[in-house]
């Protein structure tokens, strides 16, 4: 057969996200307020993003020669963008296990969701707080449950003594302070 006639993948499937790994068996924790966010893009992407970018390409389309126009080329490929983060968020919303860390308010034990203040064997006293895979942003110092720093503090408490290991070293770490978010009332 003449390669004129097979289709060449336009790589959509080629770069597809892939979720990012859970711990065999385990769940896909998220607080309450991750969820929420993560259904709402979902819904903004279904009801607002794509109709709009399929506005744009069905009015590209109409306008003749597709192969040179960048108004179909570029929403074509903003739409496949789009789809691909609909079935990523779709996938993950499925599978999370909302988990609400104000239930342990007051507790000293460092469950999912806990804000936690801890010191190194250097002296820097660090706060976290341990969030979802997809919610955990480490710019505001939030770390995914699965983290090593997160997986080292889980079930500890207040004062206790703990090892976490480093590629390159293993650091010493005091638990100083736990908290949790005050639960909502009304």
């Amino acid at each position: 057969m003449s390669k004129a006639f097979t289709k060449e993948s336009d790589g959509a499937d080629d770069d597809e996200l892939q979720l990012p790994a859970l711990p065999a068996g385990g769940k896909n924790y998220i607080t309450p307020q991750g969820f929420a966010t993560l259904r709402d893009e979902l819904l903004d992407l279904i009801d607002n993003e794509r109709p709009k970018i399929v506005d744009i390409v069905h009015w590209a389309a109409s306008n003749g020669d597709r192969s040179e126009n960048g108004d179909y080329l570029y929403g074509k490929k903003r739409l496949r963008e789009i789809d691909r983060r609909i079935r990523f968020l779709t996938k993950r919303l499925e599978i999370a296990e909302v988990t609400d860390p104000s239930l342990h308010h007051g507790n000293e034990q460092i469950f999912f969701g806990a804000t936690v203040t801890y010191v190194d064997d250097q002296d820097v006293e660090r706060t976290i707080t341990i969030k979802g895979i997809d919610e955990a942003n480490s710019a505001v110092g939030e770390v995914s449950w699965i983290s090593p720093i997160a997986r080292t503090l889980l079930k500890a408490r207040e004062g206790d003594e703990l090892k976490l290991v480093m590629p390159d070293r293993i650091c010493d770490i005091e638990v100083l302070r736990v908290q949790y978010p005050a639960p909502k009332t009304g």
